[in-house]
């Protein structure tokens, strides 16, 4: 992995105008993305991970607003950019996105060839014959088979799986430098979620793409992510490599998240849940926001928001159980069989 910074995030606060109210929903983030790396960002639904990735790409809805923070990529500070003109020329050629439901990423009435042939006129400039030969070979790239056929099908005529390699084949035809994937396997049935991980990493590596993953399942992300960013209420409360988020994880939060994999799960027993659900961000947060959800909770928790605490030269947490005051806790006993696992886990 480079050690070069190819997109820089400073102190980001994301707000959104509901119903007379006003909803926080990306809290004063700061994180740096690497050239070449391969980062995912996990939290449960409503966490505030697709929110926060929109606004690389202008993509917020009407209603939302970046109230201050900076987003800093090849020199220009993209939450300064009001001009839609300019966001068109950071989306696609420079950051791409592929969505979670193929199906209404697609136009049901355009054959898929036409579809990709699109991205790649518009973001390589060919036309005629070269234009779809281009198109049959990133169909060719994305692991569809018989191109020339499915060129001239329709959506509806392809399987889930295969919609999703159409919609990576329309993002990877921009040539993007990075490419968020914004919960690529959701829909997806197990085997073929390995696929589309699979062909994610090959596409990284022959395009050389930095990959933004997001995701609820930390178990998705276990064999192709470098460094993991765990979110909560808006906030990133971990940071690490893939390593130290599975094996040495230091926040209350990624040790819940973790005992819920269902590889932790014990034959005759019930799957571990996350007790409560998440804080209302329409109300101001004191302290740790998981706090009300977290078994091991100190009293401070309740009262002042925690700083991050260094674990390594590429690992923090903002818990006070890191505090060098703080009573020394035991993780959770799926924690720790995690630990015993030690490098053979597999996701």
């Amino acid at each position: 992995m480079s050690a070069e910074p190819i997109l820089t995030v400073n102190n980001l606060n994301v707000k959104f105008n509901l119903r007379g109210k006003v909803l926080h929903a990306i809290r004063d983030i700061s994180l740096t993305v690497y050239e070449g790396e391969s980062l995912a960002i996990v939290g449960e639904s409503g966490s505030g991970k697709s929110v926060f990735t929109k606004t690389f790409m202008g993509l917020l809805d009407a209603n939302g607003y970046i109230e201050s923070g900076d987003i800093i990529y090849k020199g220009m500070n993209l939450a300064k950019i009001k001009n839609e003109k300019e966001f068109i020329k950071i989306r696609g050629k420079e950051i791409a996105m592929v969505l979670q439901d193929p199906m209404t990423s697609l136009n049901p009435l355009k054959t898929i060839g036409s579809q990709i042939a699109e991205a790649v006129r518009m973001h390589q400039g060919l036309r005629g014959d070269a234009l779809k030969a281009a198109t049959i070979e990133i169909l060719k790239d994305v692991g569809i088979t018989e191109p020339e056929r499915r060129y001239k099908q329709y959506p509806h005529e392809f399987s889930g799986g295969m919609r999703q390699r159409v919609v990576i084949a329309i993002a990877v035809a921009c040539r993007p430098k990075i490419l968020i994937c914004d919960e690529p396997t959701t829909a997806l049935d197990v085997t073929i979620q390995a696929q589309i991980l699979k062909l994610l990493k090959d596409l990284k590596k022959k395009f050389d793409l930095t990959t933004i993953y997001i995701t609820h399942d930390l178990g998705v992300v276990a064999n192709v992510a470098d460094r993991i960013a765990v979110m909560y209420a808006g906030d990133i409360v971990e940071i690490g490599t893939s390593e130290e988020i599975f094996y040495d994880s230091k926040h209350p939060y990624t040790w819940a998240l973790l005992s819920s994999l269902p590889q932790l799960g014990i034959k005759g027993q019930d799957l571990y849940s996350i007790k409560g659900t998440p804080p209302n961000l329409f109300q101001p947060i004191e302290g740790d926001a998981f706090a009300p959800r977290n078994p091991l909770a100190l009293k401070i928790d309740f009262i002042k928001r925690p700083p991050y605490f260094s674990v390594s030269d590429t690992h923090k947490a903002r818990t006070w159980l890191l505090d060098e005051r703080a009573p020394k806790v035991e993780p959770p006993k799926h924690i720790r069989m995690l630990r015993a696992h030690g490098g053979n886990y597999n996701g």
